[in-house]
């Protein structure tokens, strides 16, 4: 009889902690651009405070006195050591669009991987050929056949919205170590400003783009593939609506590595070295070999995928044109 697992994501709900207050029966992505006057500082600051607060929270959390374990993610557990229930398979069918990754920002999840995984040798690293950014859940934890409807009622709109980043170009800066007791991510703040870092578009880049520049950011975009997807005669039912943009680096397959409070000491220790690093030495540095900015759909538009889309699963539907 298959197990009746319960996701880490309930056992560990993700907050908005920016302070911004959601009103009901509207676009939920415009309260936050209100709340920051559609000003790409204020609406920045907005989603550093949000992360900022969330790592001072978790970072309590990991050394509580009365702290008691990692929330391991049960389903990946499955799926990545199949004697623990043989013939395991993920039930959990979801419709998202994510951005992929360009190469440059590729090379600095990899860097900073490896940083942690030094520290914490028994940690699961999301595989570098999976990593996304999820722009939009549509749906979550529903059936194949579920998803398949959504995905036949979306699919007039699709070729639209998976090259929507191609004429609206929304920049990603000052990536930082976000993390909780089930998983850790490189998140990325909305552009205000900011020197360009960034390899160029390959050419020729002679579509006529939008450009909007920085006050134009990333919450303006997933505002935009929300209205899309409404349009499109599709509820969008996502399990959050928070001010972050994040690409999973890994999550945690056993307690080995945090057992300790002198582990758990040195996991967030390092966490905070490695964001210092982040923000002295990659920040705003064209010097830097390492680059620390991410212009969604550089490379690849954004990719419309159907699946078991967990871990970096699941299937394309169709991939946007990138630049």
């Amino acid at each position: 009889m298959a197990s009746v697992l319960e996701s880490a994501d309930i056992e560990n709900k993700l907050e908005d902690l920016s302070g911004v207050v959601l009103k009901p029966g509207e676009n939920p992505y415009n309260a936050l651009i209100e709340a920051g006057d559609d000003d790409p500082a204020k609406i920045q600051a907005l989603y550093a405070a949000h992360r900022v607060r969330r790592n001072t929270q978790q970072r309590d959390k990991f050394l509580a006195p009365n702290y008691t374990e990692l929330i391991i993610d049960p389903y990946l557990l499955r799926l990545e050591d199949p004697h623990i229930e043989p013939g395991f398979k993920d039930p959990r069918y979801c419709m998202t669009f994510w951005g992929r990754p360009p190469i440059h920002v590729l090379k600095l999840a990899d860097a900073i991987q490896q940083k942690l995984k030094a520290v914490a040798p028994k940690i699961w690293l999301m595989p570098l050929y999976r990593m996304h950014i999820t722009t939009l859940e549509i749906d979550f934890s529903r059936t194949a056949e579920e998803i398949e409807s959504l995905k036949e009622t979306l699919k007039p709109s699709i070729p639209r919205i998976a090259s929507y980043t191609h004429t609206h170009r929304a920049r990603l800066v000052k990536p930082m170590i976000s993390y909780d007791l089930s998983a850790f991510a490189l998140s990325f703040l909305p552009a205000a400003g900011e020197p360009a870092l960034s390899p160029a578009p390959t050419a020729p880049d002679s579509v006529a783009v939008r450009r909007h520049g920085d006050p134009y950011t990333y919450h303006h975009l997933r505002r935009d593939m929300w209205d899309l997807a409404k349009e499109a005669g599709v509820t969008v039912s996502s399990r959050y609506i928070v001010p972050s943009a994040h690409i999973t680096l890994g999550r945690y397959l056993t307690s080995e590595d945090h057992a300790t409070p002198e582990q758990r000491r040195k996991w967030v220790d390092a966490i905070d070295e490695i964001n210092k690093w982040l923000e002295t030495e990659v920040w705003d540095n064209a010097e830097s070999d390492l680059v620390g900015e991410w212009v969604v759909g550089h490379e690849k538009g954004l990719d419309i995928r159907v699946g078991t889309l967990w871990y970096g699963g699941g299937r394309t539907v169709m991939m946007g044109e990138g630049f």
